[in-house]
Order: C-alpha cells, then structure tokens, then sequence
C-alpha cells in the first residue's frame, strides 16, 4: 500500500436516486395535486360510546399511575443512592459515627 492520499479517479461514486414508484412523482418531486397522499379515513370514523370514553379513561388513569409509580421510585433510589454514597465517603475518610443510630433519649428525673 501506498502513503499518497488516493486520487480522484481511484473513488467510486454511487448515484442515489428515489425509483419512480418511490417518489409519487416524476425526478423526487410531489405527487401530483388531483391525487390526495393519503386516502379518505372518514369510513373509518364512527361516534365514542360511553364505554369507550370510559376504557380510554381507565387506561388514562391507570397509565398516570404507573408514571407516578416510577417517578416516586426513581426519587426513592436516587435519594438512597446519595445516602449511601455519603455515608461510604464518611467511612472512606477514616472518620467514625458516620452512620446515625437511632436510639431513645435518657430520661431526666
């Protein structure tokens, strides 16, 4: 192999071009303006029942349930992640106590 960058008459170029049936046009422009892109979906449409709107809304409903759900775990984990990485640094230090014991206050008589 040689060190000399490679010419120009050493590259190959590729042409890349949209097909005919690809573009909905003639050379990759729009599809012509009589023909709309996408057919009527109006015989699809049909009115909501009640029982609709109200699986939609429980689907809703339990969906924002899961997003709290992990938003609430997510805090709670990053919150004992920042403890123990306290407190692992306390203890990395050398320094003793680093850890808070709970324990009952004496009684003054």
């Amino acid at each position: 192999m040689s060190d000399s960058p490679p010419s120009d008459r050493d590259e190959t170029i590729v042409p890349l071009r949209r097909s005919a049936a690809g573009s909905g046009g003639r050379n990759g422009t729009a599809p012509p303006p009589d023909r709309p892109p996408v057919d009527d979906l109006r015989k699809f449409e049909a009115p909501e029942t009640r029982e609709e709107y109200r699986q939609r809304m429980l689907t809703n409903a339990a969906g924002l349930g899961i997003v709290v759900l992990l938003i609430v775990a997510g805090i709670w984990i990053a919150d004992t992640m920042a403890s123990m990485r306290k407190n692992q640094d306390c203890v990395l230090s050398g320094r003793r106590g680093c850890t808070p014991v709970d324990a009952p206050l004496p009684q003054r008589w």
